[in-house]
């Protein structure tokens, strides 16, 4: 299945703030630290960078890692709620490098509701498509990370948060050669 590029764009922003707080560790401590996740993810619109607004990503943040292994009714009731909470009224818009794509919500919104609602419009095309076997937690034994495969054959098995799949071929290969020796 191909997504719109917007929807893929969502995906992968809800994949880097799951995995902001993977395998124990905290990507988002600070205020700063969410502009600098912002800045990368290339998130715009109105922002009042305090702890209430960290701390409203944060728990943004564990709802979809939640919803990202899910069963689908459970996801099903989570984008619903998401874009409930939000107000969301879709809308076709064009701004910097992006062609027309929807938004469902105002710049001037909350930063949690722009957040919420992009995740969730993303995770809609995702249900309706039947493809959320695309969402997945990586195949390493010690790490618990989301992955997104996008891939065509649907063979990606880990995160991209560190090294994860290096290790793993590695491991492989070190153990078919004690096997052969």
């Amino acid at each position: 299945m191909v997504f719109a590029p917007d929807t893929e764009v969502a995906l992968r922003t809800v994949v880097n703030l799951i995995n902001s707080a993977a395998n124990g560790s905290e990507a988002l401590a600070t205020p700063e630290d969410l502009d600098r996740f912002l800045a990368a993810e290339g998130f715009s619109g109105s922002r009042t960078r305090d702890g209430q607004e960290l701390a409203s990503v944060r728990q943004l943040r564990q709802q979809l890692a939640e919803l990202w292994t899910a069963d689908e009714d459970a996801a099903v009731q989570t984008v619903n709620r998401l874009l409930r909470e939000a107000r969301a009224l879709p809308q076709l818009v064009k701004h910097d490098q992006w062609d027309w794509h929807l938004h469902a919500t105002t710049p001037e919104a909350p930063l949690v509701h722009r957040m919420s609602t992009e995740a969730a419009m993303a995770l809609a095309d995702v249900i309706r498509g039947k493809e959320m076997d695309r969402m997945r937690s990586c195949e390493a034994e010690d790490c618990n990370a989301a992955v997104l495969d996008l891939s065509r054959n649907r063979s990606k098995r880990y995160c991209d948060t560190g090294n994860c799949a290096n290790r793993a071929h590695v491991a492989a290969y070190r153990a078919r050669q004690a096997a052969a020796g």
